[in-house]
């Protein structure tokens, strides 16, 4: 049995702490907040400190995860963990669907009835949210966050730091972006340039008025 310490005790925190305990053999589970000490308690589990506590407590937990919603601190606080020495093994909900053949770099959150179809690669600190799925022979790059109900079809390339959003779709074959917003329930059929936001059935990119 290892230890893990979870850093973000928000509710997406929550949620990566239930699939953990749901999911994994763990001695102990704990948090880290920058809302500390005023928070020092999430449903089950303590919140031991603020998350610059990392470096201290190394020597207490094995694991770590990172369940902070901003990508490229998601993806910082990964990189300084593995610094420090923690284990950034994925967290699987034990309802998810993993294919043998799909690839989870470190730092991965699937969640409750998630689906990650053959040949998939999802690349570090990806979230494939509650019951988003993502099809054959995709690539996600870092930090690219699937939301709840997003549906991925096959040999879709989506770019780091990309968000798509809750009840979306994206068409097979497509190629998304580095830094793309795809908004809840849009349609992507087409590619879509890094760094645009695109919305609505068939997507679009949003233009400022």
């Amino acid at each position: 049995m290892s230890e893990l310490l979870i850093l973000g005790a928000g509710g997406h925190g929550k949620v990566v702490a239930e699939a953990a305990r749901d999911g994994g053999d763990w001695r102990r589970i704990a948090f880290l907040d920058d809302r500390h000490p005023d928070l020092d308690h999430v449903l089950d589990w303590p919140v031991l400190g603020r998350c610059e506590d990392a470096a201290d407590l190394r020597a207490d937990f094995t694991h770590a995860a990172v369940a902070i919603g901003d990508a490229g601190l998601r993806l910082a606080w990964l990189e300084r963990l593995a610094a420090l020495g923690y284990r950034l093994d994925p967290i699987v909900h034990p309802s998810a669907s993993i294919s043998r053949s799909a690839r989870l770099d470190a730092g991965v959150v699937v969640l409750a009835q998630a689906a990650i179809n053959a040949g998939t690669i999802v690349g570090r600190g990806s979230i494939v949210n509650t019951g988003a799925s993502v099809d054959h022979d995709c690539l996600l790059g870092e930090g690219v966050h699937v939301c709840p109900g997003a549906r991925i079809a096959g040999e879709v390339r989506i770019g780091d730091g990309s968000w798509i959003g809750i009840g979306a779709s994206v068409v097979q074959c497509l190629t998304i972006g580095r830094g793309v917003t795809v908004g809840a329930g849009a349609a992507v059929i087409a590619d879509v340039a890094d760094g645009l936001t695109v919305v609505g059935v068939p997507a679009r990119e949003l233009r400022s008025s």
